[in-house]
């Protein structure tokens, strides 16, 4: 089966720094009809399951560890005997909504991971978060960009472990370059396309 894109929208919260803010949050499940993996698990099991169905998760991969992407990722992984997959620079962020356990491994820049015949390519982008990733799917142009690039700009970066420079940096170096038909299918909101990034990159580093 040729793998696709499903997609679902849940709504919650996110707390940092003090605050808390009522958020909605996409999820993502790229796949066939065997099996999938699952992008960030925000606020709701039951929504996510509904979109996986009966398929094997191969794995929950969590963009960042901001509260309001991976609230829900022990649950979900439980439900589903799937690994919680994270990049080791953002376990400060997932100790503050997860003490007591941990993910089942590690994403690293570069990586590849398979799944219904395509190919995952793990894009380390730090700003938003320091373990910030991207998750290209070259044969589907498409990139997963979390909290990273929306449509309208970077990610925020006025909040505990962010950092503007760092996340301008990393979509000049590593999103930009991507081919300019490439689907961008962010954390939140509506989706755009590197093309369109492009084109508005140096008013977004200036307006800041």
């Amino acid at each position: 089966m040729t793998a696709r894109i499903d997609h679902t929208v849940t709504s919650g919260t996110f707390s940092l720094d003090g605050g808390t803010f009522d958020v909605d949050n996409n999820v993502w499940v790229v796949g066939d009809d065997h099996e999938c993996v699952v992008i960030d698990a925000p606020h709701d099991v039951a929504a996510i399951r509904e979109v996986v169905g009966g398929r094997r998760v191969l794995a929950v991969v969590c963009t960042h560890a901001h509260d309001d992407h991976v609230r829900k990722a022990p649950e979900l992984a439980a439900e589903v005997n799937a690994p919680i997959l994270l990049h080791p620079e953002d376990r400060v962020l997932w100790d503050l909504t997860h003490p007591d356990s941990e993910p089942d491994g590690d994403l690293a820049d570069n990586q590849v991971i398979q799944v219904a015949g395509v190919e995952l390519h793990v894009l380390h982008t730090p700003g938003h978060a320091p373990g910030a990733v991207c998750l290209y799917f070259p044969s589907l142009a498409t990139v997963f960009t979390g909290d990273t690039l929306f449509a309208g700009g970077p990610g925020a970066t006025g909040r505990s472990f962010s950092d503007f420079d760092v996340i301008v940096a990393s979509i000049r170096d590593r999103l930009l370059p991507l081919p300019e038909e490439t689907e961008v299918h962010p954390g939140h909101g509506e989706s755009t396309t590197i093309g369109a990034v492009r084109l508005e990159f140096d008013d977004w580093v200036k307006r800041d």
